[in-house]
């Protein structure tokens, strides 16, 4: 096993500790519509963001079901980091602040809805764009 998961670091992390549970919060949070995204027979495209499928819906259920494998992914890292390498708390966070701020600016500017129908994660991607850049902050600054 110490193979797949190297000694723990969360001795060396000296950021603000509330930054490693929003860390963990966040990977519950992404971890939940990954599942969704990946196993419920529309990927929420219909039940959850109410979208209309139209005749591609195979292609749209497809890309959520690859989002869903990546939010996985990257939700089992956040894990990992917050339970065993807290060292890695500022970088997980920023990844997280490119993440979602990347999703905002697509959802709500570069590619928004034409319909002007937003589903929950464009105003999820906002708040957590938020949050991560708070949290990352207080990530940086050394415990007194």
């Amino acid at each position: 096993m110490t193979a797949l998961l190297p000694p723990s670091t969360n001795a060396q992390y000296r950021g603000a500790r509330v930054s490693i549970w929003a860390l963990g919060l966040a990977a519950l949070l992404i971890l939940g519509p990954g599942l969704i995204h990946s196993f419920l027979p529309d990927g929420g495209a219909v039940s959850i963001a109410g979208l209309d499928l139209g005749d591609r819906r195979d292609v749209v259920v497809g890309v959520f079901a690859w989002q869903g494998a990546t939010q996985i992914a990257f939700g089992l890292a956040l894990l990992a980091t917050a339970v065993r390498y807290r060292s890695l708390t500022p970088l997980m966070l920023c990844l997280l602040l490119i993440e979602r701020g990347l999703m905002a600016l697509q959802g709500w500017w570069l590619r928004a809805p034409a319909s002007g129908h937003h589903p929950p994660e464009h105003y999820a991607s906002l708040v957590g764009a938020g949050l991560a850049l708070v949290f990352l902050a207080l990530s940086l600054r050394a415990r007194t």
